[in-house]
């Protein structure tokens, strides 16, 4: 029987979605990728590291995207005929990456429109992380040390890019409730608050699995 996990999580900006991620790939003693994705994504697309991050979360609106996706989102190389844009180039990378991650084993990937990549990989758990938006400016002017003005603005800006990357690949609605197996509320839960309620699900989905298997 197959149990291999692989948590997807997208969160708000100031959410701690990413400490979320971090404590319950520990909790499962299972690799946790984030940044690495920028890296191995650069490697696999041929770009500086530091240009891959500036490109990642801005993609174009060229119809070059659309008009390959077909042919090319799901291979295992870019087609050497068509000249995709460098941010849908990077985001392809990045896709391979995902799967590749995927295919390894049980892991934790933060962001990257992973769920809708691996939307059709049957051991995903999909979770997105929301924090009511003043709790999360109050967090964020903490931790980055911003006024308050600053870091509303912040937020707002990240979660714009957040959500119009994800829709533009993926063609569905950042942060809606039916794009996810879970929507916690950081807030109200807490980060090892939400871990719990992440591990009791899981606990339910290996349960299910064990069923189905007799």
């Amino acid at each position: 029987m197959d149990n291999k996990i692989i948590i997807t999580l997208s969160r708000q900006f100031g959410s701690g979605g990413r400490n979320i991620g971090k404590k319950i790939a520990k909790k499962l003693d299972i690799p946790f990728y984030d940044n690495e994705l920028i890296t191995e994504g650069a490697a696999e697309s041929g770009l500086d590291p530091d240009m891959v991050k500036a490109l990642e979360e801005t993609p174009t609106n060229s119809l070059l995207y659309s008009l390959s996706t077909s042919s090319v989102f799901g291979g295992t190389q870019f087609s050497p005929i068509i000249d995709l844009p460098m941010t849908d180039k990077v985001f392809l990378a990045q896709s391979e990456v995902i799967r590749k991650y995927a295919q390894a084993g049980s892991c934790v990937i933060v962001g990257r429109c992973a769920n809708y990549v691996l939307k059709d990989n049957p051991n995903t758990l999909d979770i997105f992380i929301h924090r009511h938006v003043d709790e999360r400016v109050n967090q964020v002017a903490k931790l980055y040390d911003l006024s308050q003005k600053k870091a509303r603005e912040t937020v707002k800006k990240i979660d714009k890019q957040r959500s119009g990357y994800y829709s533009y690949y993926s063609d569905k609605n950042w942060g809606q409730a039916d794009n996810y197996d879970l929507a916690l509320n950081s807030g109200m839960l807490g980060e090892d608050g939400c871990v719990t309620v992440i591990q009791a699900y899981i606990d339910k989905m290996m349960q299910r699995r064990k069923v189905r298997g007799r």
